[in-house]
């Protein structure tokens, strides 16, 4: 089971459109952005097929029908076991003609890893601008660059409109194992059960473990014996993978004065502790020794499939998007436990945590991860 971090972190773009929404925004280039969204999801609306029509033309590849069939199982399984809104998500299947859906840009200053955010009518603030094209994405990217910010541009293979449309299967992850499958749709569906505003690292790590146990669930359901294992052997290699970038993280909160707000995210110093030439070399060291100990890392595994996200030249923005899925996830998981497992009881607790403020749900959070690791 081949699989980089993008495939273990779902990530996506949070889609809400309305003619209403273009004509609250002002600018030209807000009025772009959300002219390009809106293009290119009636693109998608435009070339969707009923799945269970496609199943039965003797026209589909047969490889494909399978993978359709298996979605409309899952679909089943997420509605009757894991308690999920399915309603009319992913009854119907998009071809893109391309790898990604979207792409994301995220940036950060280059000696702090402050995500830099952007605001959207109806979801808040969220710490990426996604486009359906990677030229569009990467155009506005060299805008951070050129003032100075680590800029990272990165695919997107499923995204959530979160109930405002029916989300559809795409081509771009149809073509996943089974597990990976699962995990991708139990996670964009847990969106559709509990989404705070604004609030990324919340409503990302929530998801993730969604998917992950929903996929674990269903593996055990079905007898999958064999698959569960390669499942539990990605998730540790992967749980590895982010501990380090965690790790890396801290050193270089360290090396560039970050701290936190009362919202527990990380803050830029107001006064840099070193000047900028001993601040680019410190940086830089950081980033050597993460590449040196993830060679280790690999050399342990047996398993080369993250080259490719360290293949690019490593930033602050890049780190960030680890962050986004992982930060919260054993804390998740510990309220999944406290709750004896039980789906419903742990959706309404995280109902709950939804509800209150920002701050307070992630100081509640960061609570309860400081207790289970000691």
């Amino acid at each position: 089971m081949n699989r980089s971090p993008k495939t273990v972190r779902r990530r996506k773009w949070l889609l809400v459109f309305s003619c209403a929404l273009i004509v609250a925004v002002s600018g030209c280039r807000t009025i772009g952005f959300y002219a390009q969204a809106m293009r290119g999801q009636y693109q998608i609306f435009a070339h969707q097929r009923v799945i269970d029509e496609l199943i039965a033309d003797p026209q589909t590849p047969p490889k494909l029908r399978g993978q359709l069939q298996l979605v409309t199982q899952l679909r089943t399984f997420a509605k009757d076991e894991l308690k999920l809104p399915v309603d009319g998500h992913y009854r119907k299947y998009v071809d893109v003609h391309r790898e990604y859906v979207v792409w994301n840009v995220q940036a950060a200053p280059q000696f702090s890893l402050q995500p830099r955010t952007w605001w959207y009518p109806l979801v808040g603030s969220l710490e990426y601008r996604g486009y359906f094209s990677e030229k569009g994405a990467r155009h506005y990217a060299e805008r951070y660059a050129k003032n100075g910010d680590d800029v990272y541009v990165d695919g997107v293979e499923a995204y959530s409109t979160l109930g405002w449309f029916k989300d559809p299967v795409l081509n771009t992850f149809i073509d996943r194992s089974e597990p990976e499958l699962a995990e991708v749709i139990f996670h964009e569906l847990g969106h559709q059960r509990v989404f705070a505003r604004g609030d990324t690292d919340f409503n990302e790590a929530f998801a993730t473990t969604v998917g992950q146990e929903g996929a674990r669930r269903w593996l055990r359901a079905t007898g999958k014996t064999n698959l569960i294992e390669k499942y539990e052997i990605v998730l540790k290699r992967n749980d590895q993978f982010v501990h380090l970038i965690m790790s890396t993280r801290e050193e270089l909160q360290k090396v560039y004065g970050d701290t936190l707000d009362k919202d527990g995210k990380v803050k830029a110093a107001s006064t840099p502790p070193l000047p900028p030439d001993q601040m680019k070399a410190a940086k830089e060291q950081v980033y050597a020794r993460l590449r040196d100990n993830y060679q280790q890392l690999k050399a342990s595994w047996g398993y080369a499939g993250y080259d490719q996200w360290f293949a690019r030249e490593l930033n602050n923005a890049q780190l960030n998007t680890i962050a986004n899925y992982f930060d919260f996830l054993p804390a998740f998981q510990r309220v999944l436990e406290m709750n004896g497992n039980d789906l419903e009881k742990f959706y309404v607790e995280v109902e709950r945590l939804s509800k209150m403020s920002k701050d307070e749900r992630h100081q509640w959070l960061r609570d309860l991860g400081k207790k289970d690791s000691q």
